[in-house]
């Protein structure tokens, strides 16, 4: 019987799909014995030596002691060096990273490896018949695998009563011939030909009865969604409802201790370990840093103007640098009329003031990151999601003026040292709250707002539409993914400001910078959190 610390090498190889011959077990235990590691650092030590060796060319799933003694000697190679960046101040631009849609690389789930496979070939816009399903498919088994690993469905290997109360999932091919029987399913909730609503998994449909339930779960209903439905099976094939649900959500601690080794992003993955350490540096280095979060910025009112240079100059007044500002869309207060040519000339002049604006501040020139999000209304060159920049046309005197500009997709991502920060820029309560299905609840706007994000967190999507109601290019659906979880989420939305934390997790909206008061929202990376700012404009300014 394998020892405590054998168990620990072989379970963390083991997460990464990797599994050791007797020699490369006992290699590793030399190794631990040579640097003489305690009981409990072995498993952050194997840690670094298995996602070295993940990342080999060469590697295979049995592992190669070749190839494991290679990483080990590249290690200790790089070990001195190490000790001594770490001494280093945190290196702000070398860990802020900003990624766009379409630069993000696609990995699909693997049902008969039971993990993430990368997608090798180049993604295309017009995307194929396979991808459509594809990306069904894969929102469907991320959520369900998250769903068996919950304590409510996974039993424990030790006998107890507790096993007597776990949830068992069913399929729609299971209920054929147990009519009066109760069934948990999980599933998309969607309309057959003859528009009834149905539950439809990877074997069929079952049409859906909710005369028997007064009030749904917390959450949004939509069709697209995905949901756990528990009802009777009748004579009629179909489902009276007595519960239904959003899938639970998985933390981004527990999705990271798994799949940690995954580089979904494309910027290189990070471990639990890493991560922590990056957090403890950022909270003890830079603890006042801000990322100023605008949408709706109407850059052809000049009230606009007056607010960013208000916000500039209160910036420079107290010697207050953010060092990073999100400009969401959308960038002119109404739709621009295809082929209106002064409106247009109006659209361009709005970022070039901008452009000029920017430039009077040296200061925040040279040291901030702006990123421009496209809005709903704005030119780019599609609408369906995800969007692309705008328009080059319309920037080119902002990317002559200002050193450090990004003009990203609509969502795009900012990874910031242990953090992932998620930007959308859609008018997403009045969507979900236009298309909902079954029983629709009767809340506060308290309780909107929390089940708006509630259901995007759970649906790990920011989009859980259908695509007949919300079109998104199929290859690029995963740009879409919120799994596992990011740390903060931005949906800038034109409804009202909120802000609040759900399983970890960090969402608000900063609502519209219009009005006569302007209003943004300060995110703090330091302590995952954030702060509601509003200038006063006087009405001489």
């Amino acid at each position: 019987m394998a020892d405590p610390r054998q168990r620990v090498i072989i379970k963390v190889f083991r997460k990464y799909s990797h599994s050791l011959g007797p020699e490369s077990l006992e290699f590793l235990e030399k190794v631990l014995d040579r640097h003489v590691i305690a009981d409990e650092n072995v498993e952050e030590s194997i840690e670094w030596i298995a996602k070295e060796y993940n990342k080999q060319d060469d590697a295979q799933m049995k592992v190669s002691l070749n190839v494991l003694m290679r990483v080990y000697e590249t290690l200790q190679a790089g070990g001195d060096t190490a000790g001594a960046e770490d001494e280093e101040y945190l290196d702000v631009d070398g860990n802020l990273h900003f990624i766009d849609a379409y630069e993000m690389p696609l990995w699909n789930w693997s049902t008969e490896r039971v993990a993430f496979e990368r997608v090798p070939g180049p993604l295309t816009i017009s995307g194929s018949a396979d991808s459509r399903i594809a990306a069904v498919r894969n929102r469907l088994n991320i959520i369900k695998q998250t769903i068996l690993r919950n304590d409510h469905f996974s039993p424990s290997t030790l006998p107890s009563k507790d096993r007597e109360n776990l949830l068992s999932l069913r399929s729609s091919k299971q209920l054929l011939g147990r009519a009066g029987d109760r069934f948990l399913l999980f599933g998309m909730l969607s309309h057959n030909k003859e528009g009834k609503l149905c539950l439809e998994d990877e074997d069929g449909m079952v049409e859906l009865d909710f005369s028997q339930l007064d009030q749904p779960s917390e959450g949004l209903f939509t069709e697209g969604c995905f949901a756990l439905v528990e009802g009777d099976y009748t004579e009629d094939a179909t489902l009276i409802v007595i519960a239904i649900g959003h899938p639970p959500c998985e933390s981004r601690e527990a999705a990271k201790s798994i799949y940690g080794h995954i580089d979904f992003l494309g910027k290189g993955a990070t471990t639990l370990a890493e991560d922590a350490q990056l957090a403890q540096r950022l909270r003890a280095e830079l603890p006042d840093d801000r990322f100023f979060v605008l949408s709706d910025v109407w850059l052809d009112r000049p009230e606009t103007m007056n607010g960013l240079k208000k916000m500039f100059d209160n910036c420079v007044e107290n010697d207050f640098i953010p060092k990073v500002v999100v400009l969401c869309g959308n960038f002119s207060s109404y739709g621009i009329a295809q082929g209106a040519t002064r409106d247009i000339r109006r659209y361009q002049d709005g970022f070039d003031d901008l452009a000029d604006l920017i430039a009077s501040n040296p200061a925040i020139a040279r040291s901030t990151h702006f990123v421009f999000i496209p809005g709903p209304a704005d030119l780019t060159g599609n609408a369906v999601l995800p969007r692309r920049p705008i328009m080059t046309s319309f920037t080119q005197k902002l990317r002559s003026k200002v050193p450090n500009i990004h003009f990203s997709t609509n969502p795009c991502r900012i990874k910031f040292c242990d953090q992932e920060i998620v930007i959308f820029r859609e008018d997403l309560m009045s969507r979900m709250l236009r298309n909902l299905v079954g029983v629709k609840p009767d809340v506060r706007e308290d309780d909107l707002k929390r089940y708006l994000v509630q259901s995007i967190l759970d649906q790990s999507h920011l989009v859980p539409l259908s695509t007949a109601i919300h079109p998104v290019h199929s290859d690029f659906d995963h740009s879409l993914r919120l799994y596992p979880l990011p740390t903060t989420v931005v949906l800038a939305d034109k409804y009202e400001r909120y802000q609040m934390t759900y399983e970890g997790c960090h969402v608000f909206n900063p609502g519209s910078f219009i009005g006569n008061s302007f209003g943004f929202t300060a995110y703090i990376p330091s302590r995952r959190d954030s702060e509601e700012c509003i200038l006063g404009i006087d009405t001489d300014d």
